[in-house]
């Protein structure tokens, strides 16, 4: 009979690529993660990874074994949430991944709800763009905040995943304080601020595109266009009068000192989603943490409907 553990090992193998990063996330060495590799192997009579000195890689038999591993895995996290959703205790560790400007945003709601729960803790990581998906699919985590700027509704009711929405996320303009359009009563009209430095996200991100869209709906692209990786940097250069930008609303949900935000009318929006795996969706710990994203992004809303003026993005 196939152990468990070892089609764990097997599988986290296939996630990390590496013995060594195998053996790091699960807390063994990677002596002990190569004697469970072959032990397994030793169980199916057949060669499950072809190793030479400095790498290992799934043969096609480990491969094979592997997609039978995922669903055995798949089975054995739904039986437990099943059995856990008996006691009706949310108990165990619950690990989020989110973007940034999501983490920032979450993190105090979901802590002050979920420590009410003694049995639970909560581990919350911010991911790169494009990777939340696949960590939640691969088991690397139980949650993740993604972000979605195609307008499309994903589509996982018959998946392996789950989506449920959270929030609307419409680009705003920041601008110094300097700026005339710190001024609440000057309507905004980006026509005419095509002839101004824009600070931008590089063009391989999501929101650039959302912001060339905006761009030029109103007449075309800037004379100057200044890209800089992470919301933080084009913030700060922002506040310091070196440009100008659109940037996600949830980039104000925290105070930045020397900015001003104004909503744009009509500007794209980005959609906000907790994915989990369908499996786990019975899981006390899983429900309660969902629901305490779903107040969060509530309490999110509110602030932003207070520092931009106007109702909450629906």
């Amino acid at each position: 009979m196939l152990d468990l553990r070892r089609l764990q090992v097997l599988h986290e193998f296939a996630v990390r690529g590496t013995i060594a990063a195998t053996a790091a996330a699960l807390g063994y060495t990677p002596s002990a993660v190569s004697q469970q590799l072959s032990a397994l192997e030793r169980e199916v009579g057949t060669q499950l990874l072809d190793r030479t000195a400095r790498s290992a890689e799934l043969t096609d038999a480990g491969r094979l074994l592997l997609g039978h591993a995922e669903q055995i895995l798949a089975m054995v996290e739904a039986a437990e949430s099943v059995l856990a959703a008996q006691t009706g205790a949310p108990r165990g560790r619950v690990t989020i991944t989110a973007f940034p400007t999501a983490a920032v945003a979450f993190a105090p709601t979901l802590a002050h709800r979920l420590r009410a729960h003694d049995g639970m803790q909560l581990v919350l990581r911010q991911t790169s763009e494009g990777s939340g998906t696949r960590q939640v699919r691969t088991a690397e985590a139980d949650i993740s905040l993604i972000d979605d700027w195609s307008g499309r509704a994903p589509d996982s009711a018959a998946g392996t995943l789950r989506h449920y929405p959270l929030l609307r996320d419409p680009l705003v303009l920041a601008v110094p304080e300097g700026h005339r359009l710190a001024d609440p009563s000057v309507p905004v009209d980006l026509t005419g601020l095509l002839d101004e430095s824009w600070v931008t996200a590089p063009s391989s991100e999501p929101s650039r595109a959302a912001i060339d869209r905006l761009l030029s709906d109103v007449g075309g692209a800037p004379g100057a266009v200044w890209e800089f990786e992470g919301i933080g940097t084009i913030m700060s250069l922002v506040a310091r009068g070196l440009g100008i930008a659109a940037v996600p609303s949830l980039s104000f949900v925290s105070p930045t000192p020397g900015l001003v935000h104004r909503g744009i009318p009509g500007a794209p929006a980005r959609e906000v989603y907790a994915v989990v795996r369908a499996t786990s969706v019975r899981c006390p710990a899983i429900e309660v943490t969902l629901r305490a994203l779903h107040e969060a992004a509530e309490e999110v809303n509110r602030s932003l409907a207070a520092e931009l003026g106007g109702p909450p993005p629906t």
